[in-house]
Order: C-alpha cells, then sequence, then structure tokens
C-alpha cells in the first residue's frame, strides 16, 4: 500500500525515505461519466513537472498527473546521491499503486521526455500489464552515459538540498545503456501488455539504445498527438 499525504493540487507519495510529488494536473476525466485511465508525464533529467497541463496532451480523455522523480522538483533528495534509473522506476511504481488505487488491474499511459523516456520503457517492461501503452520523447537525458563497461571516476559534490540534486545530474547523465539490456524491457512489454504496441518512439533524437528499441517487434513511431490518441 502507498503511504500519502494529500494537498489541493500535488500529493506527496512515501517511497522508503523519500517524498515524491505527484502533480495532479487533471485530477478527474474530461467525461466522468465515460472515464479513460490516467496519463503520467515523466520529466527530463535536471527538469520538473509541468504546473499545469500541458497544451500537447490537453486532449487525454482520462485524469492527468505529473511526477518529480527523486531529487528533482518537489521531492526530496537523499544523502550523497546513489541515482539509478532503476530507482526513479521504483518512483514510478509509487505513482502507478496511487493512481490505480493500488488495483492490480488497474493501468495507466506514459509519456515520458528525455530521461523519463528511459524509465518510462523500463516501467512497461516491469509493470507491463498495468501499462497501456508508453510514449518516449525528446528532452534532457535522452542519451545517458555509455553503452558498454567504462572506467568512473571518484567524486563528491557540495549540497544544500535543493533540486535538482547535482548528484542526480551527475549520475544519471552516465549512466550505462547497453542496447541489449534496454530491449529486454520491449520484450517484457510485449509479453504481458494489453496493447498490441506498448511502446511508441516519438523523438527525433535517436540515441544508441533507443535504435535498438526503435529495431524490436511490438514498437511503434508515431507523433505524440497520434501516439495519445492509439492509446487513449
Amino acid at each position: 500500500m502507498t503511504s500519502e499525504t494529500a494537498s489541493a493540487e500535488v500529493v506527496m507519495l512515501r517511497h522508503n525515505r523519500i517524498d515524491l510529488a505527484l502533480h495532479l494536473l487533471r485530477p478527474e476525466p474530461l467525461d466522468a461519466a465515460n472515464p479513460s485511465r490516467p496519463l503520467l508525464l515523466l520529466h527530463g533529467l535536471g527538469d520538473r513537472s509541468p504546473a499545469a497541463t500541458p497544451a500537447w496532451v490537453e486532449d487525454w480523455p482520462g485524469a492527468i498527473a505529473a511526477l518529480d522523480f527523486t531529487g528533482h522538483g518537489e521531492s526530496t533528495c537523499p544523502a550523497s546521491g546513489g541515482y539509478s534509473p532503476e530507482t526513479l522506476m521504483a518512483d514510478v511504481d509509487q505513482a502507478l499503486a496511487h493512481l490505480t488505487n493500488d488495483d492490480p488491474e488497474g493501468s495507466i499511459t506514459v509519456l515520458g521526455r528525455g530521461l523519463g523516456a528511459y524509465v518510462a520503457l523500463q516501467i512497461a517492461g516491469a509493470r507491463a500489464s498495468q501499462v497501456h501503452g508508453v510514449i518516449l520523447v525528446d528532452g534532457p537525458g535522452l542519451a545517458g552515459g555509455p553503452t558498454g563497461p567504462s572506467s568512473q571516476a571518484v567524486f563528491s559534490l557540495q549540497t544544500d538540498g535543493t533540486t535538482p540534486d547535482p548528484y542526480a545530474l551527475v549520475e544519471l547523465g552516465r549512466d550505462l545503456r547497453p542496447g541489449d539490456y534496454a530491449v529486454s524491457f520491449v520484450g517484457l512489454a510485449n509479453a504481458g501488455a494489453p496493447v498490441t504496441s506498448p511502446i511508441t518512439v516519438a523523438s527525433s533524437f535517436r540515441p544508441k539504445w533507443l535504435a535498438a528499441v526503435v529495431d524490436s517487434p511490438g514498437v511503434a513511431e508515431a507523433t505524440i498527438a497520434d501516439a495519445l490518441a492509439s492509446y487513449a
């Protein structure tokens, strides 16, 4: 179960020692008589959730929410870093639990920008039965780090608890992203998703991991508008 406290526009979700800010940009669907699943927006590296519903998703028929990752926006920062896309995927899992009221049969659609696109790909595989499509969009942190092993420097940064956390910028900006690892999430999504093409790429920039994803079965290419329409 998710532990949370709520305000009019933001729900704070407790994830271990981190408070995650889930922004309820549109708490209710456009047509209450015909509710549709929620749309969750994931931001890029060093960014934060939008203050209002972006114009390019206004036609989504369901509720719309946006999550501040750990170390970003109104979410709290851990001590001394330790960031990875997998920990951010766990952040998204908390948001999914809230948006579906912890219903294992509930589902959401996810749109991720930059780093958020990589995390969206991961949650599409990890929670395939509950993610009705993800849309991968250009944004900060889309490339990530190397696609193979490399030497890593040891560093220490001065932080004051404000966001974005400098550790997040450094660690998430150079995380290892081999293509075969990214493609493994495509396979998981294809095996368990409730939609034929569970992943849609709407980005112009294609780093190596994303190029490998695009070449995989079950992955579509479309504009953001067309992708949203297909998943709605």
